[in-house]
């Protein structure tokens, strides 16, 4: 698997000086993408689209939070243009994680082109995650946001990376089972389950819909119309 369980190494630095040389690293890997940019041609727009992101992540790391979401937004609007979904919805990401105002717009955002486009399903499934950990305890849209990515990889995951990340979907289930209702035991899950539809895709995807509307609040940034029309 590509995305989960990766920790910036930043984060794994055990004192100040493993701190100081890994930002230092950063930094001058900053510069070197700076440049791969600068000697790009007017005609290598999706390559400066993924340099930009790859700097965004690389700022994330640094925790230089708004150029992260300025660099991520720029990557974005490049591969929305071009129609590449993955990548966009990584842009998405990149955006979320830079906790700034419109973070959960872009969450939102990211969260429905990840379940409306066949993308890599582990993406789809860090993205539902990001909804699972901003959505209240008490919530449904938890609930609805865990079993949509749990059918979302039985759907589309393939081997060698299926059984690993169906296993991560049946953990985020217990997981929000637990919180939302102390679910403890298979009998009482499966009760759960019936009890919130999420046995039910067209239920549960129709409510992630509403949750994902309350979410953008009409401030979305494909034409969604256009695109289901497609399909």
């Amino acid at each position: 698997m590509k995305y989960l369980n990766i920790n910036p190494s930043i984060q794994g630095a055990e004192d100040a000086e493993d701190v100081q040389v890994a930002s230092e690293v950063l930094e001058r890997k900053l510069v070197e993408l700076d440049k791969k940019m600068a000697q790009l041609s007017d005609n290598d727009i999706l390559k400066r689209a993924e340099l930009l992101l790859e700097s965004g992540r690389t700022c994330l790391e640094l925790q230089r939070q708004f150029e992260a979401w300025q660099l991520g937004q720029q990557a974005f609007q490049i591969f929305g243009s071009a129609e590449d979904w993955e990548s966009a919805v990584l842009a998405c990401d990149v955006m979320f994680e830079a906790e700034q105002h419109d973070s959960l717009v872009a969450l939102g955002n990211g969260v429905w082109l990840a379940v409306t486009f066949p993308i890599d399903p582990e993406i789809s499934a860090i993205m539902l995650e990001h909804l699972v950990d901003e959505t209240p305890t008490d919530s449904d849209g938890a609930a609805v946001a865990a079993a949509a990515a749990h059918y979302i990889v039985d759907l589309r995951a393939k081997e060698p990376d299926r059984e690993n990340l169906l296993f991560f979907t049946n953990q985020l289930l217990a997981k929000v089972a637990r919180r939302h209702s102390n679910v403890e035991n298979q009998t009482d899950f499966e009760a759960w389950v019936t009890q919130l539809e999420l046995d039910s895709p067209d239920d549960f995807l129709g409510r992630l819909a509403q949750v994902l509307n309350v979410m953008v609040q009409d401030d979305w940034w494909v034409d969604r119309d256009a695109l289901r029309a497609r399909l």
